[in-house]
């Protein structure tokens, strides 16, 4: 199976949708910040691993107790993903942070603070 197949494609959409309702209504740990979203996952083509990139809105110490929380359930939200899609094998979860999110908020208000002074 290539990186770019469309089968997995769909087994990369159908893991991030469901990683992402596992996260707003699974996981109980303090750590893991309520403004938790998942921007995009990357199966391997094997079924083995799965990097699942994860945006969090708060300050940096928020992103770090996040991803911790997130490792030390990695557990339960392996199983979850297991029992509710039907795959060969389970992915072992990475969970990466995503600054793109934070970066556009960034520049768009640089944009804004420029073009106000150039008025």
């Amino acid at each position: 199976m290539r990186k770019n197949s469309i089968k997995n494609t769909r087994i990369n959409t159908e893991v991030q949708r469901e990683l992402s309702s596992i996260l707003r209504g699974g996981i109980k740990d303090p750590r893991v910040a309520p403004m938790t979203s998942v921007v995009a996952v990357e199966v391997a083509p094997d079924l083995k691993t799965c990097k699942a990139y994860i945006s969090v809105l708060g300050d940096k110490k928020a992103q770090e107790d996040t991803i911790k929380g997130l490792q030390s359930a990695e557990g339960y939200i392996r199983r979850e993903l297991a029992r509710t899609i039907n795959m060969r094998n389970t992915p072992e979860i990475k969970f990466i942070m995503d600054q793109s999110i934070e970066y556009g908020v960034n520049m768009s208000k640089k944009i804004d603070e420029l073009t106000r002074d150039l008025k």
